[in-house]
């Protein structure tokens, strides 16, 4: 075997991969990853969380991720917790493998460590005594009923069919997606995007306590139809009423 030959035949053996560099070969920049491999958190959070969070962690359907005071309030351990197995019963699906999404456990901690590294501000929090992220008892639909009006009916109506300057926060599609974690973080954190305060700011100098904010939580998830999705019983039970 001439020497040259023998020299094609090595290239031929070791593939691709060994030309690299040479004209007309792609560079490594431009070798394609596996789905597994993609660590870039544009990449990541582009094709996973912007459709419902906005692409900015701003203006989506969900639960402002670029909110810094959502999160001051939901810590690493719960990101991971939630980005990994989703919250069951609700529109947020699980992304880790593990639990049946298609997200390597890498690939979720590099989503959470970039949220954090993006929108986080240190000290959001300074001076305020906040309630609890979630709920240490249950609420009481009864008192809630009250505290809706104090609080938060200047917006959403006596009734919470919506108001003046906000829509209803009781409609049956709407409850039926979201978990009662969800009403609470979105009493808590607010939705700056939409003009909804955090839990300090619904009414000057009185800020919610950890029991009317379960409370509230306890009174609108009581609003929930029993079987959510099946026909409503009456024209008039179309907004999430229990009958």
């Amino acid at each position: 075997m001439s020497r040259k030959v023998a020299l094609l035949f090595a290239l031929g053996l070791a593939g691709c991969g060994s030309c690299v560099g040479l004209p007309g070969r792609p560079g490594r920049e431009s070798v394609a990853l596996r789905p597994s491999q993609v660590m870039d958190f544009g990449v990541l959070y582009g094709s996973n969380c912007a459709g419902c969070h906005g692409p900015d962690g701003r203006g989506g359907a969900s639960v402002e991720l670029g909110n810094p005071t959502y999160l001051a309030f939901a810590d690493d351990e719960v990101l991971l917790r939630v980005t990994a197995n989703g919250m069951p019963g609700t529109a947020m699906p699980a992304f880790a493998m593990s639990a049946g999404g298609m997200l390597t456990d890498a690939q979720v901690a590099a989503l959470v460590q970039g949220i954090r590294a993006r929108w986080a501000t240190p000290d959001v929090l300074s001076g305020a005594k906040p309630p609890p992220y979630a709920a240490t008892q249950p609420g009481d639909a009864g008192r809630g009923a009250h505290a809706f009006f104090v609080f938060c009916a200047g917006c959403h109506g006596a009734d919470g069919r919506g108001g003046a300057r906000a829509s209803s926060i009781v409609d049956g599609t709407y409850l039926a997606l979201v978990s009662d974690q969800h009403l609470r973080t979105t009493v808590l954190v607010g939705r700056p995007d939409q003009g909804a305060p955090d839990w300090r700011s619904d009414v000057a100098g009185r800020p919610l306590s950890s029991e009317d904010v379960s409370d509230v939580v306890a009174w609108l998830s009581s609003q929930r139809m029993a079987f959510p999705g099946q026909p409503y019983p009456s024209a008039h039970a179309s907004t999430g009423e229990r009958k």
